[in-house]
């Protein structure tokens, strides 16, 4: 018998301690099931004590342990490797919301609580959490403050690095740092809780997280315009920015070929537009004041975009059912990219007053390279965050394709890198960047990396072989 695996569970119970294949089967394949790991077995705590007796437990036998949320994440962060040596640490029973401080606008959760749930409980207590992307309904909220998540809400709301104020954090030596104060204005040393955020768990367990909460907004419209360039797109961002300020929450950018792709695998969804063009935003604004201030602003700034030549299109959605079928096309971008075959995915971003010439001259640097690929390219235009995808050429096999990715990569990221941009911005590096990160840092920057590292995980068993 595994003398480690029976002190586990004298920890967690039996139960929780999953060996069987088909019990663990779930937790070691990414969620785009491009890999799959190994491991001793997968173990279920229930508290953040529980944790780090588990933790002790690994530095004891000296096994690897890999943190784990919903395993949402695109970049083998939250897997393990193919060794068998390490356990997976399944957060998802840690699902409690411990408290809400509606004069202080916080609310407590533990790592575990899946992020739709803490957007409910949030608006359940009148309140706004604005952290949103496609994953909402299985992620976890210790895997987004683990890998520094975005999603669309980043231009007025900040990462989720800035939605948090507090951390309850298991060391890598089995000791409980309870962070869990929501203060604004902390100013007694090293932040510790940045530390640990955008970590991917490579330095220590998030369990808990204080986080901040917003008043609702009074309305939320949307809107999707018509363009030709994605220059045209930045001139519409300048121009709602200093028409709305901080009532523009999103403004997502989507090529043609991107809405092809929805429309050809979900046919239900249509553009509602007569023609098509070769861009696309989508804008949603959140007012504090009412709907009607929100709907004049809105069709001021639509009105300003007609009549400069910016957009040659654009509608409104007048009802909460018209704005989600207009969020629903941009959702169903990856859905539809899945469903159309393999691709080489990119999670870049670059200054936001250079993604024209990025978009522009990196396509032509990959159909010179790769003749015929077809670029999905999308995202969160107004923080600089492109999903800059490859499709294989139609002609060409998927796997075919998948065996260029190496080439493909580089291609992108050296452009990036030219752009002085970053080659993840807000996936994280995980197991599939980390040595291509090596490319672009300097030798200075990874080497206080790896000072961190070696200062609170001497022994190496934190995540191992993810960032470096």
């Amino acid at each position: 018998m595994n003398k480690f695996l029976n002190e586990c569970r004298a920890v967690v119970g039996a139960e929780q301690v999953l060996t069987a294949e088909a019990d663990t089967a779930p937790y070691l394949t990414d969620w785009r099931r491009r890999f799959t790991g190994k491991a001793q077995g997968v173990v279920r705590p229930a508290s953040a004590d529980e944790v780090a007796a588990i933790v002790k437990l690994c530095n004891q036998f000296q096994v690897p342990v890999v943190p784990q949320g919903g395993n949402t994440g695109l970049v083998l962060g939250s897997v393990p490797d193919t060794s068998g040596s390490a356990i997976v640490l399944s957060l998802t029973r840690m699902n409690r919301v411990r408290a809400i401080d509606l004069i202080n606008n916080t609310i407590t959760v533990e790592a575990g609580c899946i992020l739709q749930n803490l957007q409910t409980a949030a608006a359940e207590a009148g309140r706004l959490f604005p952290l949103s992307l496609g994953a909402e309904g299985s992620c976890t909220i210790g895997g987004n403050l683990s890998t520094n998540a975005g999603g669309t809400g980043v231009l007025r709301y900040g990462n989720t690095r800035e939605l948090c104020l507090g951390l309850e954090v298991v060391t890598p030596q089995g000791e409980v740092w309870n962070g869990l104060r929501g203060l604004r204005k902390d100013n007694t040393g090293y932040d510790l809780r940045d530390l640990f955020i955008g970590a991917e768990g490579t330095l220590g367990i998030i369990t808990a997280a204080v986080l901040k909460l917003f008043p609702q907004p009074k309305a939320q419209l949307t809107a999707l315009a018509a363009m030709r360039t994605p220059d045209d797109a930045l001139t519409l961002l300048n121009l709602a920015q200093g028409r709305c300020g901080a009532a523009l929450t999103g403004f997502e950018l989507m090529s043609e070929f991107c809405l092809q792709l929805v429309n050809k695998h979900f046919p239900q969804m249509q553009l509602p537009f007569p023609q098509s063009s070769p861009q696309y935003v989508l804008l949603e604004l959140s007012d504090s004041e009412s709907e009607e201030h929100a709907m004049a602003m809105l069709e001021a700034v639509i009105t300003a975009a007609l009549e400069e030549g910016v957009i040659h299109d654009a509608v409104v959605a007048g009802s909460i059912a018209q704005s989600k079928s207009l969020w629903h096309l941009r959702e169903h971008i990856t859905l539809a990219q899945a469903e159309e075959g393999k691709n080489i995915k990119h999670d870049v971003s670059v200054p936001i007053s250079r993604i024209g010439d990025f978009i522009r001259e990196t396509d032509i640097l990959l159909q010179k390279a790769f003749p015929g690929t077809r670029m999905v390219t999308f995202g969160h235009l107004g923080d600089g965050n492109l999903h800059y995808n490859v499709s294989p050429p139609e002609a060409m096999a998927d796997d075919a394709f998948i065996e260029q990715q190496d080439a493909v990569n580089q291609v992108v990221h050296d452009s990036v890198h030219r752009f002085s941009g970053s080659i993840s911005a807000e996936h994280g590096l995980g197991a599939l960047k980390r040595e291509e990160i090596r490319r672009y840092k300097s030798e200075v920057e990874m080497r206080l990396m790896e000072t961190i590292k070696q200062a609170l995980d001497p022994m190496k068993i934190m995540n191992p072989g993810k960032i470096l």
